[in-house]
């Protein structure tokens, strides 16, 4: 182990890994360059969101049976979010990386190209490419920031350093093409784990976390609207994403002082089952609703989603339609996708519905940027009982699985909600803004009756018209009924 004295401050910085060519003094926050001459003062690094990271300096866990600990931190802000990169140091003397977003967790290091790379402007969220024999599916593609940092890290960052990277997935397979430093990226591969996994020890505990989260460290951001002076009800420090209930304002909290991105028009209040802050316990876990979010597809039809965290669980995400709740998972490991279908852990997805779904009300934090009007293209997937979903946007690219979900279990989870509410049949899933499925496979099977007929139809077309529109009535008019009885 370095220790050297920071030329601003005179505390001492300590570098304990040899890779390390910048540590941040933990007292004046001044950039301390290890340079084999002498130490240069990089100016002072920018300070970090807290968060609800069960993370710090320090964290040790095992990964693949190796050692490590958590040494440094990067914050990395895109313009619809952030997330963190911890600094590792394997007991081995080697480095890596351990990414979180959005109460997901990679972990990679670097590695040889094996091969030649794609240019940055060349990547496409949801388009494939093959590197070394193995197909990769681009899962997004951006130009961050560093706004913050802590600790230790191998190379230089300061005031307006960027950072632009490609994320791709493979299964479970992560990798990472950095083009910070030029049109040759820097390669970091490894996969996606979860944190238990990591048998992680030294890690922050839910009093702590909920003491510091949406504060940078030594300082308390404003909790009032500046747009309208409403208070904000809920500051989850995992996102610095806000939308004001009362004026629908967007706000960014990721900075001293909260700033207004957005002021939106004063909307009527949306009524909604679960408000923000509801708690509710699923499994042996507490969540509360900490944000809320309306959507509708093309033929206008629309559901509710509803964002939980609670400590240890991370996010979980619950949708209400028309036809009842589903209750849905952000996926570690991608599905193969391919020609209208998708295989995960050898279970095939038929595709079902495709349709973009457009953003009309939001309220609370999020873990990106949320705009009323935002559109995403959907396209949903069936097995069984099962769904998946991917969504993509202009940047990025998610998959998602989801359940039905009963109404005797919704009633453990959120006993005082919906207490005394008739309860409803557990429908089989199908697109979350349907509410014509029936009239659906009517119109299928009138094509097909209309193909198999189309000779007899040629041949003698007065003789034969008739019947055909008798059984196109026959079947969607019961069609149209049994949609209509869903509804009500």
């Amino acid at each position: 182990m370095l220790t050297l004295s920071c030329p601003s401050c005179g505390a001492e910085v300590r570098f304990r890994s040899h890779a390390a060519v910048m540590a941040v003094c933990e007292y004046c926050r001044t950039g301390v360059l290890k340079d084999p001459g002498s130490v240069g003062d990089l100016g002072k690094i920018a300070e970090v969101l807290e968060d609800y990271s069960p993370i710090q300096l320090g964290t040790s866990g095992t990964w693949s049976s190796r050692p490590f600990t958590v040494v440094g931190r990067l914050q990395l802000r895109y313009d619809d979010g952030f997330w963190n990169e911890w600094y590792l140091l394997f007991d081995d003397g080697a480095t890596g990386w351990l990414g979180e977003a959005s109460g997901q967790f990679t972990m990679t290091a670097a590695r040889e190209a094996g091969g030649p790379l794609p240019a940055f402007t060349d990547l496409r969220p949801g388009e494939h490419v093959t590197l070394a024999t193995q197909r990769w599916t681009v899962a997004d593609v951006r130009t961050a920031r560093c706004t913050g940092g802590q600790g230790e890290l191998p190379f230089r960052v300061g005031e307006g350093w960027q950072a632009k990277v490609a994320d791709l997935r493979a299964g479970s397979a992560f990798m990472t093409l950095d083009y910070s430093d030029g049109e040759q990226p820097v390669v970091y591969a490894g996969g996606a784990v979860k944190l238990d996994n990591l048998h992680p020890q030294l890690l922050r505990d839910d009093i702590d976390i909920r003491r510091t989260a949406g504060r940078f460290r030594g300082k308390v951001a404003a909790l009032d609207c500046p747009a309208c002076g409403s208070g904000i009800q809920y500051l989850p420090g995992m996102t610095a994403n806000l939308v004001c209930p009362a004026c629908s304002a967007q706000l960014d909290a990721a900075s001293p002082k909260v700033a207004v991105l957005r002021a939106g028009e004063r909307l009527d209040a949306v009524p909604v089952t679960l408000p923000l802050g509801t708690e509710g316990t699923l499994g042996n876990q507490k969540l509360t609703v900490i944000g809320v979010m309306r959507r509708e597809d093309d033929e206008g039809t629309a559901w509710t989603e509803y964002l939980l965290y609670g400590g240890r669980a991370g996010f979980t995400w619950l949708v209400e339609t028309d036809e009842g709740w589903q209750r849905s998972e952000v996926l570690d490991s991608w599905p193969d996708w391919r020609d209208g279908s998708a295989v995960l852990k050898k279970t095939t997805y038929r595709r079902l519905y495709q349709y973009p779904a457009r953003v009309t009300f939001a309220a609370g934090a999020f873990n990106w940027r949320v705009a009323v009007g935002d559109v995403a293209q959907v396209e949903e997937l069936r097995s069984g009982q099962s769904m998946l979903a991917v969504e993509r946007t202009e940047n990025e690219i998610t998959w998602s699985r989801s359940s039905p979900v009963a109404f005797d279990q919704l009633h453990m989870w959120f006993p005082t909600v919906f207490k005394g509410k008739p309860k409803q049949p557990l429908r089989p899933p199908g697109k979350l803004t349907s509410g014509t499925r029936y009239r659906d496979a009517a119109r299928m099977l009138i094509i097909i009756t209309g193909v198999v007929n189309a000779i007899p139809l040629i041949a003698n077309f007065g003789g034969t018209f008739a019947y055909p529109v008798l059984g196109a009535l026959a079947l969607y008019l019961p069609a149209v009924f049994l949609d209509d009885n869903d509804k009500a």
